[in-house]
């Protein structure tokens, strides 16, 4: 019997972040169709127990212009929509989400508010690199999406790192400029807390 891993999920006009939280995957194996299907397996835990998953998306998606990057604690994938629209869930059933897909409320943005300015681009690898994981068939057997692929066929981008290391580059860089914006802006407020504590 497999289980489900514990999913994220925000969107933009353009796109959807989904993030699949399962630590120490094993081989992981993504799909995504153009129909809007999402699929997943992966092994984790002392046991080796099987995670899988399947999402019917809301609408179409765009396959070729979709990112993945798989990590060390989890896998996050930016899928393009095929129309600019907001969608009004996740899911093409009506009801309820299950229990396991969760707002994504780091990286939610509400439609009004959404002008492209706050995007998230992670640096991940195209669907349509992975062979049979765009939905496009014929891997050989046994080579279904990321399963039979070794680290040497991630190509040199990902090589000899892991995303703790990628989390780490970019909060610094994300502290950094918030380090100039806090200076920038800091002052300004401290002014306004003297003036304010002077009347």
């Amino acid at each position: 019997m497999s289980r489900h891993p514990e999913v994220k999920w925000a969107q933009r006009v353009d796109k959807v972040y989904l993030t699949v939280l399962l630590p120490d995957a094993k081989n992981a194996k993504v799909n995504l169709e153009p129909e809007g299907v999402f699929t997943f397996s992966a092994s984790a835990g002392a046991g080796d127990l099987l995670y899988e998953l399947k999402l019917n998306l809301f609408d179409k998606v765009d396959v070729e212009e979709s990112k993945i990057n798989i990590g060390v604690r989890s896998i996050f994938c930016i899928l393009e929509k095929a129309e600019k629209v907001w969608w009004k869930r996740l899911l093409r059933e009506d009801g309820k989400a299950p229990h396991f897909i969760k707002v994504d409320w780091d990286k939610w943005v509400d439609e009004d508010e959404d002008n492209g300015a706050n995007d998230l681009d992670l640096g991940g690898m195209d669907f349509s690199k992975f062979g049979g994981m765009g939905g496009m068939g014929g891997m050989p057997p046994g080579m279904g999406g990321m399963g039979g692929m070794g680290d040497d066929a991630m190509g040199d981008d990902f090589e000899d790192s892991d995303d703790e290391d990628q989390e780490v580059s970019k909060s610094d860089k994300n502290l950094e400029g918030g380090a100039k914006a806090e200076e920038e802006h800091g002052g300004a407020s401290g002014e306004k807390k003297e003036a304010a504590a002077s009347i």
